[in-house]
């Protein structure tokens, strides 16, 4: 009576390791749009708390050296949609941002982001 032999082939294990490495690659491609992401809702954060009671323009201006500082490319002062509820100023923004993967294959991901305490800052 022949022993049945147990276990996984080279082939499991490579198509495993295939499967990972794809993961790996796409995480490093898409890692840095939800970094940039966090960056700009912080800023808008930041700003609201410091210059929420100005107009729309020191708003922006306040967003603009802001984003100079953190390196803000994905959203301009002029992205911002500002409007005012109870005194103080509600910035939030919105973009679509394409990430290619290989080939012809991309993904696109819309980040929208608001400093209403309803809206919260969301990311689709």
């Amino acid at each position: 009576m022949r022993n049945r032999q147990r276990g996984i082939s080279f082939l499991v294990i490579f198509l495993i390791g295939v499967v990972l490495a794809l993961v790996a690659v796409g995480a490093m491609k898409i890692a840095p749009a939800y970094a940039d992401y966090m960056t700009a809702k912080k800023a808008i954060m930041e700003v609201a708390a410091s210059d929420g009671t100005g107009s729309p323009s020191d708003i922006r201006r306040a967003f603009a050296r802001q984003a100079d500082i953190d390196n803000i490319t994905d959203v301009a002062p002029g992205d911002l949609d500002i409007s005012q509820d109870g005194g103080n100023a509600v910035i939030s923004f919105a973009y679509t941002k394409k990430i290619p993967l290989f080939a012809n294959v991309s993904l696109l991901i819309d980040f929208a982001a608001s400093t209403s305490p309803g809206g919260g800052a969301d990311s689709q």
